[in-house]
């Protein structure tokens, strides 16, 4: 980054407006793991929304299906109580002014509960009779979504569980325009696998059940706007197209950093790590945005091949253009911190990495010989997403920002979070006698052309599991790629102990990340620090 004082850009006119979904068709949705946090969170604050924006199937129904102990109206509590959380809460998953009770009480009111052990058959045959009992009541049809918003140890029995109580049966033949009479849909979290040989084996498993039609591996991330919109910053444009490519773009930084620790999940993240939780899922999102080629079409078979090249197209990166790392104790963002070892659920001796930064390349005429640097971390300096595009230097300048010291490189910065939007950095002449040069930034901002509506970034994703659109989701194939690329990484990682910790809670990673970077050329790591924060 530089010193130059930085302007925003000016909004000069409106954006356009915003052509409005419809509701979908009249569907049922069953969440397995009713009370547990995602589902309080993020699952039915985003149906909230959907509700609240009117594209909620008018013909809904929603079932909760839990161990826990309740009722509909326990349960309803239990949810509302997490909404009516988010008022005014600046820190929360998102935040709002005022429930909407209309919307809400639309949602509630069509809201039952199923308790007991997902792990048995007589917990599936309740399920099936709450079914049809809630599609005769609501006039839902016969078309449901099962949520699985529990352990991932449970994906497969629970999928098993549904084939063998024929819940996930679809109608066969041609209903109207062209679709099924009824269909039936599963949504599963991440992970999904915990290495190339459990995805492996989690597909085989579900597919014994499902068609892959049927299968929706959902990944938050893609349901972010920004994430979205960098296939129509590429691909709407005549501009950027041309140089993305080898001839122009020097290397490509992804980056996705958090300022939280483990936050009581370490009995999770002790099965997990960083590598495991973000790499094969989140950051593979964001590479396959970048990477792929442009699509025939933009149907979900035509950009889902797409990325699955690009996936492809990598080979397996070696462990040692991997580093690992994890937070010693430190100050995150003025707040003292706890060193990962002394987390709760956490071994004292505990070799688990909560970061990882990586390099790969792309084998392909596109992308060949230039490198990709992937780094995400807990309790780190800054909170922040982006894609970093270094453009390559000028072939020769007569320009010098110092003695024997070549201008700053251009930078195409697509920023995911904390501050949605996409900025140029380049040079110009600093006004005055003297040719010397500044740097400077022409910025977007998301909230300087549109309006900021509350969203938890699953609303997109859950309304396109309704409408059968699969864009947005993990195919087989792309996992396992996904997968096969980190693998090494992971099987030398397990046999090498780490010295641990080896940065401080507050800092941008390990020493190590910056010495992967030095030793390509003197290359450095971009800091963490969010756009917004540059500007001022």
């Amino acid at each position: 980054m530089n010193d130059e004082p930085q302007r925003p850009a000016t909004t000069i006119v409106a954006a356009a407006p915003r052509h409005e979904a419809k509701p979908a068709d009249p569907c049922l949705m069953v969440i397995f793991g009713a009370f547990g946090d995602l589902t309080k969170r993020l699952v039915v604050p985003a149906l909230y929304n959907l509700s609240r924006t009117g594209i909620l199937p008018q013909h809904f129904a929603l079932i909760g299906v839990d161990l826990a102990d309740g009722t509909a109206e326990s349960w309803h509590e239990h949810l509302y109580a997490m909404l009516k959380s988010f008022v005014g809460n600046t820190s929360a998953e998102f935040e709002v002014e005022a429930i909407d009770e209309k919307a809400w009480n639309s949602l509630a009111s069509r809201m039952s509960y199923v308790q007991g052990d997902i792990t048995k058959p007589d917990v599936y045959a309740k399920l099936g009779s709450e079914i049809a009992e809630a599609q005769k009541k609501y006039e839902t049809g016969g078309s449901v979504i099962f949520y699985l918003a529990v352990a991932d140890r449970f994906f497969g029995t629970v999928v098993d569980q549904l084939g063998q109580a024929k819940l996930t049966h679809q109608e066969e033949g041609e209903g109207k325009n062209g679709k099924l009479p009824f269909w039936r849909r599963v949504v599963i979290e991440k992970p999904f696998g915990h290495d190339l040989a459990s995805a492996r084996a989690l597909n085989a498993e579900i597919k014994r059940t499902l068609h892959e039609d049927q299968i929706f591996r959902i990944d938050h991330f893609l349901g972010k706007e920004t994430v979205q919109n960098i296939m129509a910053f590429r691909f709407a444009n005549g501009l950027f197209e041309p140089l993305w490519n080898r001839d122009r773009i020097d290397h490509v930084q992804i980056t996705v950093a958090e300022t939280v620790g483990v936050e009581g999940r370490g009995k999770f993240y002790e099965a997990t790590g960083a590598l495991r939780d973000m790499v094969p899922n989140h950051v593979f999102t964001l590479l396959g945005m970048v990477a792929m080629e442009p699509p025939v079409g933009f149907d979900a078979q035509s950009i889902r091949n797409k990325k699955e090249e690009v996936f492809s197209a990598i080979p397996a990166v070696p462990s040692e253009n991997a580093v690992r790392g994890q937070y010693g104790p430190g100050k995150v963002l003025g707040q003292p911190k706890k060193a990962y070892r002394d987390e709760p659920n956490v071994a004292k001796d505990s070799n688990v990495e909560t970061y990882v930064a990586m390099k790969l390349e792309i084998d392909n005429w596109r992308w060949a010989g230039v490198p990709f640097y992937l780094r995400t971390g807990k309790n780190m300096a800054s909170r922040l997403t982006e894609i970093a595009i270094r453009f390559k230097e000028a072939p020769h300048t007569p320009f010098e920002a110092g003695p024997s010291t070549a201008p700053p490189p251009n930078w195409l910065v697509i920023t995911i979070q904390p501050d949605e939007g996409i900025s140029l950095q380049f040079e110009v002449k600093r006004p005055g006698p003297e040719v010397t040069l500044a740097t400077v930034r022409m910025n977007f901002a998301y909230t300087d052309w549109f309006p900021k509506e509350p969203n938890v970034g699953y609303e997109t994703l859950l309304y396109d599991v309704m409408i059968g659109d699969a864009t947005l989701f993990h195919r087989a194939d792309m996992v396992e790629e996904a997968w096969r690329v980190v693998q090494p990484v992971l099987d030398g990682w397990a046999r090498d102990k780490a010295e641990f910790p080896n940065y401080a809670s507050g800092s941008d990673g390990p020493a190590a990340a910056e010495a992967l970077m030095a030793r390509d050329g003197g290359r450095k790591w971009r800091p963490l620090v969010a756009e917004k924060e540059a500007r001022t």
